[in-house]
């Protein structure tokens, strides 16, 4: 599990680096899923396969498509579909798809249990996750509430014109 955790660790270090320093938007989002997916490998080798799950299904999966769609949908008429030609050339999904072939290697050798699993990493039941976030946390999570509540009042008042 140690090697998936350190080759899991540079592949997402790797994709967010990919996605802060590219130009074009599409590869950004396309380099920013792999970072995604290569977090919640992250999270099952730490022993959570319920937030595993949780990031691959709402963050890399509702939300990534989300972005996509919107990026597509600014762009309108010719001269934008001409871009968007070039936005999906073939040579752009070269770098994502070596990426998450070896997550999905990584992933593979995991579950046919290539490595001895380490006893000091148990798996946590999605009740004791609830009970910690509002237990001792309970004012982080609101605080991270607030601030997403103050986020979405800010883009409503500069999108309503």
């Amino acid at each position: 599990m140690e090697i998936a955790f350190y080759l899991a660790n540079a592949i997402a270090i790797f994709a967010s680096l990919k996605v802060i320093t590219n130009f074009n938007a599409v590869h950004a989002l396309l380099y920013m899923i792999v970072s995604l997916i290569s977090v919640s490998l992250i999270f099952y080798t730490l022993g959570a396969p319920f937030i595993a799950a949780l990031e691959v299904i709402i963050y890399a999966g509702a939300i990534m498509v989300l972005f996509i769609f919107a990026a597509m949908m600014l762009n309108l008429g010719p001269p934008a579909s001409e871009q968007e030609r070039r936005w999906f050339d073939k040579r752009a999904w070269i770098g994502p798809a070596i990426l998450a072939l070896i997550l999905l290697g990584i992933l593979i050798y995991i579950l046919m249990g290539g490595e001895p699993t380490d006893p000091v990493h148990v798996s946590i039941p999605p009740r004791q996750i609830s009970l910690t976030l509002f237990g001792p946390y309970m004012i982080g999570v609101q605080l991270a509430a607030f601030l997403l509540l103050a986020g979405m009042v800010g883009a409503f008042h500069l999108g309503r014109r």
